[in-house]
């Protein structure tokens, strides 16, 4: 349709039916008949009208999709056809590495694969629009959400959040073959007060500014489709009902043109949040901050119309969503086909095929983090005698705790890995994931063990047994995937308890081990650092999980992953991150214990346990001095930043070169060094490569005291190394 003709449309709608398109429901609201009687008191909406719903989401299947499709048509006056909407994060049916993860890549075509990848499959089931890509920048382990984020790096997050747009949406105008994206959540989702779900989030406007802002900026400059609002206030407003932060930012300033749309209820909870007396004031607030769908608080639907009546609001604002959306709908090619699947012999074609796993298997490698090898204990030798144990090692749940539409039957275990290399490979399993008789609820399913303690007690005497009886132990632990997520806020964030058991009873047996460690978040992993060789940081690793980390541990891959996030030393340092500002008392570790009046723990070190950045191979890099094209940078010119990088081991393998700056005196306090760009090399055994970076002005700048953005002169410390801790450096200045 032409922009006219959906000006034309949107004129002969009634207000019944406009409200309908802002409106949001689950799947739930419907039978295969019709609507569902269920959810009415909740939404305050009649049954009859949910088909009016301009959006549905968490529908699945095709055939699915166009039975509610066709129930909504038939009772829209104009015949205008839902979007439907779903979680599709890390995968559709080929499940990827989970964000967090996929950021250790450091690799911006592994995020577009990736997102391509989940695109189309989701597209060809039926689907219109994935909530993804999270873009919040994460600097607290104990958040269940960090999974879903690519990390604490205002950099990386921005550069992985384009490539995640770009492969979601594909390279079509019309999004043919792809989902459009709803980039989330809008805005400083990832920093929640304590890291408890769904708290309050505390941020000066500078460190909103110039931190958690740069990622939602690089989606819309990507071209996003959709943008959805977060749950947290902002200056003590919540973000559903915040003008400034959703017009005045998001839309005037970031030059947003898409659809907004809610979090599930937030609309209706600004009447928890206390700034809303009822719904019908939710409702205004909402649509006045410029929120144009309310995803299942029925606020819009069962309230606005009483609001325009009396003149609260003006139906000038809810036209304004109502023509953002038919855009939308318009893009996706839904008025002149409906329904984009097509029922084709070969439908379908696109779910877990060879080509997805593939990828998937090569991606996941790339995320893994080499967190320390001693005596070069990894890669194995096919024929060494090695026990293979651990609760992980058979466990089918490695994709992820929001991969709702990936069957977890149809993943690779790590044995099953194994095996591809070593057929005679066996394991045992030792102990339950979770503590014996622990059960924990995720949104779909719960995972309990059924094992009693004094079951447990001899399934790790058994296993200890059995890595006495081998010269090597490969053991796999880690946290349960419904440990993490939504929901998922920590405050213990070690493994759980049987299994430190378990470590303890093997390493007492026998001490040449290496430890795998699957993860949704940073976890402290100080008990398994001090007792194994070796340690392979998985994460969430997909539907493939189980051969990439028999590739890496049997050679046949090389690590290249580095931490998207600091590792923290023990719970008590969260958060902690590469960026911290400079204080009047800072200290280094290493400060003299007697010295109390420093920035500084009296118990742990200050430093993580590893740090941003940071990740082995099973090679070795050295880097030359860092070389500066000039000492002086004036205003308008560049400079550039060079290291020569040398594989000094016998493997070939890939490096990420990163580089950090430090202002050294600034009108307000600054990070003590921030990552400002990086490249990944790969190099044979006894290449030399010269990396150089391009330093601007923009690079520099940053909010000084009356909120301009500059870039203020003095002198510039620029790191170039291998992590967030490194110390090869140079000075230049910025003159007037």
């Amino acid at each position: 349709m032409t922009e006219q003709q959906l000006v034309d449309l949107l004129k002969d709608m009634t207000l019944e039916e406009k409200l309908g398109q802002l409106t949001q429901l689950d799947g739930s609201c419907f039978s295969g008949d019709g609507p569902v009687t269920g959810p009415e008191q909740e939404l305050g909406i009649p049954s009859e009208k949910f088909p009016l719903a301009g959006s549905i989401l968490s529908v699945t299947g095709a055939d699915r999709i166009e039975q509610i499709r066709r129930i909504c048509i038939e009772a829209q006056p104009h015949h205008i056809p839902p979007i439907f909407m779903a979680d599709v994060i890390n995968g559709y049916q080929t499940i990827l590495p989970i964000p967090l993860a996929l950021g250790c890549t450091f690799e911006e075509e592994a995020a577009k694969k990736t997102g391509d990848i989940m695109s189309r499959e989701a597209a060809a089931d039926g689907l219109h629009i994935t909530f993804a890509p999270m873009v919040d920048l994460v600097k607290d382990a104990r958040w269940g959400r960090v999974m879903e984020s690519t990390g604490e790096s205002a950099c990386l997050n921005s550069r992985m959040a384009a490539a995640m747009v770009e492969g979601i949406q594909g390279t079509k105008e019309n999004l043919d073959g792809h989902l459009g994206a709803c980039t989330k959540h809008f805005a400083a989702y990832g920093a929640p007060t304590a890291g408890k779900e769904y708290n309050t989030v505390e941020l000066s406007e500078r460190s909103l500014r110039e931190e958690y802002l740069q990622a939602y900026q690089a989606a819309v400059d990507a071209g996003s489709a959709m943008m959805m609002t977060s749950f947290n206030t902002l200056d003590r407003i919540p973000a559903t009902g915040n003008e400034k932060v959703m017009r005045g930012i998001l839309r005037d300033e970031m030059g947003f043109e898409g659809v907004l749309i809610s979090d599930w209820n937030a609309i209706g909870e600004l009447v928890f949040h206390h700034v809303a007396v009822d719904k019908k004031e939710a409702a205004r607030q909402a649509i006045t901050a410029g929120v144009d769908m309310d995803m299942m608080s029925g606020c819009y639907m069962s309230r606005m119309e009483e609001l325009i009546r009396v003149g609260t609001v003006k139906e000038e604002l809810v036209d304004e969503s109502v023509l953002r959306i038919l855009r939308l709908k318009n893009r996706l090619g839904l008025f002149e086909r409906p329904n984009r699947v097509e029922k084709q012999p070969e439908f379908g074609k696109e779910l877990l095929s060879e080509e997805s796993r593939k990828a998937a298997r090569e991606i996941a490698a790339k995320t893994m983090v080499l967190l320390k090898n001693e005596e070069s204990f990894l890669p194995l030798d096919r024929e060494e005698d090695i026990a293979f144990i651990g609760p992980y090692m058979e466990e089918k749940g490695i994709l992820g705790a929001w991969s709702f539409f990936g069957d977890r039957e149809k993943s690779v275990t790590v044995l099953e890995g194994i095996r591809s290399k070593n057929p005679s490979a066996q394991a045992k399993k030792g102990c339950g994931i979770l503590n014996p008789g622990q059960t924990i609820y995720g949104f779909r399913f719960h995972e309990t063990n059924e094992m009693t303690e004094e079951e447990t007690a001899q399934s790790i005497q058994e296993a200890a047994e059995y890595a006495a009886a081998h010269k090597k132990v490969v053991l796999a632990l880690g946290e349960s995937a419904l440990q993490t997520g939504e929901g998922g806020s920590r405050a213990d964030i070690t493994i759980p308890d049987v299994q430190k058991k378990l470590l303890d009873a093997v390493y007492a047996a026998n001490s040449n081990l290496a430890v795998i460690v699957f993860a949704g978040r940073p976890l402290d992993i100080r008990n398994i650092r001090e007792k194994a060789k070796s340690i392979l940081y998985v994460w969430m690793p997909g539907t493939e999980g189980g051969n990439a980390i028999a590739d890496i541990l049997y050679g046949d891959s090389v690590p290249e992953g580095k931490l998207s996030m600091s590792l923290p030393y023990c719970v008590g340092q969260c958060p902690v991150f590469h960026n911290e500002l400079w204080t009047g008392r800072h200290a280094e570790d290493g400060v003299a214990v007697e010295n109390r009046f420093q920035s500084k723990y009296q118990d742990i070190p200050n430093a993580p346990l590893y740090p941003f950045g940071y990740g082995l191979s099973y090679t070795d890099f050295s880097y030359s001095a860092v070389e500066l094209s000039r000492s002086q940078l004036k205003r308008g010119e560049r400079l550039e930043a060079a290291v020569t990088v040398e594989n000094t081991g016998r493997t070939a393998g890939a490096e990420v070169v990163q580089l950090y700056l430090t202002d050294e005196c600034a009108s307000v306090a600054r990070p003590v060094r921030e990552l400002k760009d990086y490249q990944k090399i790969h190099l044979q055994p006894g290449e030399k490569k010269r990396v150089v970076f391009t330093i601007e002005e923009d690079m520099l700048r940053f909010y000084d005291r009356d909120m301009n953005y500059v870039a203020e002169p003095g002198a510039f410390t620029v790191f170039i190394g291998t992590d967030s801790a490194n110390d090869n450096a140079a000075v230049f200045w910025l003159e007037e």
